[in-house]
């Protein structure tokens, strides 16, 4: 099976074969930015040669400039928008856009947030990767923007964080989505802090082990240990670390061992996760000095936008 940058060089190699030199320049533009290689895999799987139906502007020979705008619909009446990937991918496609608001602000239903002018074409190349971008991260801001909101009634102290359950190869745009909606994004990968999970106590022998072992080893990084039971919540706590999770407590039960832990030791920091729901929620936010949940990013329901040509 070809790598995506294999399967790139092949398309380009035959588009050069059959002197197709628009689809070269798109495979070429798919292949200049190295930095923004989620970008370029979702423009590969609409541009790997040619928009077809765009091409019927050759046949009537119409070349015209088009301002499209995009335009917020659907039932929603507000929503937070994230428009600096669309703008992007637009720029390589030769089309330019113009944010009308900034990324975070709230917009109501039919608000127009952008507009694009450029040749027709252009526009429909990046129409539905600059859509899909701004749908998906804008439900996962604002469902973070509601969450953060209501924790932080109650406590104004609290973050609330994604976990790494994220769509593979858009991880770093679904985490900035929740940064933008006041949330924190936590780890983006294995290398940013040790987090001691129930596979690496077994691997260890026991939760002991697996803490004495890391601290051996560390130095300058965060020690995260992931609990399920009092017991060993205290002997986390006693052990020094840096942060312990309580992994999928109840909140009387949380709330009881986490003030045990702040009692041994009250710089460590208490994340709580594991069946945390936006209903419930806020039964952690009273004690909690963090909250993490997968539904940021996996559970959310994109918000609705749509393109249109005026």
């Amino acid at each position: 099976m070809y790598s995506f940058e294999e399967r790139l060089q092949i398309d380009l190699v035959e588009a050069m074969k059959r002197r197709d030199k628009e689809a070269v320049d798109t495979i070429r533009l798919v292949k200049a930015d190295l930095d923004i290689l989620k970008i370029k895999k979702g423009r590969s799987a609409d541009l790997s040669q040619d928009d077809i139906t765009a091409m019927l502007r050759r046949l009537i020979k119409q070349r015209r400039e088009a301002a499209d705008q995009y335009r917020l619909g659907g039932a929603y009446d507000r929503a937070e928008k994230e428009l600096e990937e669309a703008k992007l991918i637009f720029s390589k496609t030769e089309a330019k856009a113009k944010n009308l608001v900034n990324d975070g602000d709230f917009v109501r239903k039919k608000d127009i947030v952008c507009k694009i002018t450029g040749p027709a074409k252009a526009i429909l190349k990046g129409e539905r990767l600059a859509l899909n971008f701004i749908c998906r991260m804008s439900g996962i801001a604002t469902e973070t923007k509601m969450l953060v909101d209501k924790c932080k009634k109650i406590n104004p102290k609290i973050s609330v964080a994604a976990t790494r359950k994220t769509t593979p190869g858009f991880r770093k745009y679904e985490k900035k989505a929740v940064k933008i909606g006041g949330g924190e994004t936590h780890r983006f990968g294995l290398y940013d802090a040790f987090m001691i999970k129930d596979n690496h106590i077994k691997v260890a022998g026991s939760i002991e082990d697996a803490i004495k072992k890391v601290k051996q080893k560390v130095r300058d990084k965060i020690i995260e240990v992931e609990v399920e039971n009092e017991e060993d919540a205290l002997l986390a706590a006693n052990l020094d670390v840096d942060v312990i999770m309580l992994d999928n407590f109840t909140p009387d039960c949380a709330k009881k061992v986490a003030k045990k832990i702040k009692e041994i030791n009250s710089n460590i920091l208490i994340e709580v996760s594991g069946g945390v729901t936006p209903e419930n929620i806020t039964n952690y936010a009273f004690f909690a000095d963090r909250i993490s949940l997968g539904h940021l990013t996996h559970s959310v329901k994109s918000k609705d936008f749509s393109l249109e040509i005026t």
